[in-house]
């Protein structure tokens, strides 16, 4: 289940700020809405997770970062951020998280 998949768990648990449109288990992936932070009226992103192992590695997790940017309400451009410091920084945040999640499960054991 869901609830005992440290990597799932630590996923939602990161990502908790943003709407997520598009959650699926079984399909192994997590899909924000756009997210625009309150400051920056101008740049959202939209982040995709996809799960290609339950384990707590940064091999099992694919992360997928867009980016839009308005000069306009009309006049807007679509990118994918390929290596940047978010996908890394969400990494990161997940697979320590996701550490944690299965130690403590572990623990419980």
């Amino acid at each position: 289940f869901s609830t005992s998949n440290p990597m799932w768990r630590a996923s939602l648990d990161v990502l908790d700020f943003m709407p997520l449109s598009t959650i699926d288990y079984s399909g192994g992936m997590i899909i924000s809405d756009w997210y625009q932070d309150k400051n920056d009226n101008k740049n959202s992103l939209k982040i995709t997770l996809r799960f290609l192992s339950n384990e707590v590695t940064a091999t099992s997790l694919k992360i997928i970062v867009h980016q839009k940017s308005c000069l306009s309400i009309n006049n807007c451009t679509t990118s994918m951020l390929q290596n940047s410091k978010i996908n890394e920084e969400l990494l990161v945040s997940i697979i320590r998280k996701a550490a944690l999640l299965d130690q403590a499960q572990d623990q419980k054991k």
